[in-house]
């Protein structure tokens, strides 16, 4: 593929995964957005416990799909995998439409996650495959803006149209639908590393096995452990946090006396905030190095939201003190994204990604869960806080021991992996 080839179809696959992660943002917020309604009306035959198990179920699905189906990726390429998992997606969400009872609601939102759960892993993957050298921090982070105005766009046509919750899922499973044919027809059929990367593709090809598939057993192989074992706990706790705060804010300040409406305006804010963090973040990463940055990231995010189990009366005070909660939360853990597309040679990124996708939403699925028993117990406020100051602190010390770079530990291995 030729320079100016390159520069004609660079903006393509930017905006084309951009718009792939707001559809992992719109699936982060739509059943929060739906189950009131489902649970008030009981349509479907849904109460609480039904819809603890529908938003269960669909992270569990998620995670499989970031697990298992992200790092054929790294074997079929990220194109292919990309169009299959928005097509699947979409598919199944128009098909929860139909459902005519929370066992096949529930089922047909473990299926499209399945498809969802691949897609962030692999357009991670194709922007770090497709960008510049030493610009790594930025794309990822650039990229994952649109998960958080995916989130936000989905919660204003939430109150447009509930509690017509069907629409919901139409819109969503329709936009898909509609982004396949562009994935299709824009994205090169073959990925550039070689042209942005040519001293990590020599090395590569000089230190890479005979036999290329990847798979979850190159994690285990000298040098990774140390460096999967890191991330996995990062991402466990970053998806934690980014979850629980997403599904428990409102009802963490109403227990605190703020009003309910003050409780999802704030939830507004912090996912603004997280967009303002998700752009600063990246430029300051490939300035200063990704290490750096996601350490300092994890460890203000703790100092804040620690802050936030103090009751703030000055309104102004309060929003601006969530406001940079967000900037710091939910951008460390897109920080451990774009250091993972760093650590791992281009052959293994597909299969990293998905690894630390899969173990985080194990997270995503505890976050609510536990803040919810705190919300039963009646010690949601200010403990909630307190459990997720906890976590960044954890994803800090996880982190602490990653190397900088994989050359760094592995003198031996030719730097296998240094990007």
């Amino acid at each position: 593929m030729s320079t100016s080839s390159l520069e004609n179809k660079s903006r393509w696959p930017v905006w084309l995964c951009w718009l792939a992660m707001v559809l992992d943002g719109f699936d982060l917020v739509v059943l929060g957005t739906v189950i009131p309604t489902l649970i008030k009306s009981h349509e479907l035959g849904f109460d609480a416990v039904g819809a603890t198990f529908a938003a269960t179920i669909s992270l569990v699905g998620v995670g499989l799909g970031a697990l298992f189906i992200a790092p054929l990726s790294d074997r079929f390429g990220r194109r292919n995998l990309l169009v299959a998992c928005v097509a699947w997606f979409s598919v199944f969400t128009i098909a929860v439409v139909f459902a005519p009872n929370v066992a096949l609601f529930s089922t047909f939102r473990l299926l499209a996650g399945l498809g969802l759960g691949a897609c962030l892993p692999a357009a991670l993957a194709y922007m770090n495959d497709y960008a510049p050298a030493g610009t790594a921090g930025k794309s990822t982070t650039r990229t994952m803006t649109g998960y958080h105005v995916g989130a936000v766009a989905t919660a204003f046509l939430a109150l447009m149209v509930i509690p017509s919750w069907r629409t919901m899922f139409v819109v969503g499973g329709l936009a898909g639908l509609a982004l396949v044919p562009f994935l299709w027809f824009k994205l090169p059929e073959t990925l550039p590393p070689v042209h942005h990367h040519p001293e990590a593709a020599k090395a590569e090809a000089a230190a890479a096995p005979a036999e290329e598939r990847a798979s979850f057993r190159d994690l285990a192989r000298k040098p990774y452990p140390l460096i999967a074992a890191g991330v996995a706990v990062a991402s466990f706790m970053g998806l934690l946090l980014v979850y629980g705060l997403n599904t428990w804010l409102p009802q963490l300040m109403a227990s605190a006396g703020y009003g309910l409406n003050a409780g999802l305006a704030l939830l507004l804010v912090l996912n603004v905030g997280a967009v303002v963090g998700l752009l600063i973040a990246g430029v300051l990463a490939d300035r200063h190095g990704t290490k750096k940055i996601v350490l300092l990231w994890f460890g203000l995010s703790a100092v804040f939201l620690a802050a936030l189990s103090i009751q703030i009366q000055n309104e102004i005070v309060l929003y601006a003190a969530v406001f940079v909660t967000g900037v710091f939360v939910f951008s460390s853990q897109v920080l451990v994204y774009a250091w993972v597309s760093q650590l791992f040679p281009v052959r293994l990124r597909g299969t990293a990604l998905g690894f630390a996708a899969g173990v985080g939403r194990l997270g995503a699925i505890l976050g609510p869960a536990v803040t919810g028993a705190l919300v039963a117990a009646g010690i949601a406020y200010p403990w909630g806080f307190y459990v997720f100051a906890a976590a960044a602190v954890l994803a800090v010390l996880a982190l602490a021991f990653v190397p900088q770079t994989v050359a760094a530990v592995s003198r031996t291995g030719a730097g296998v992996g240094r990007q």
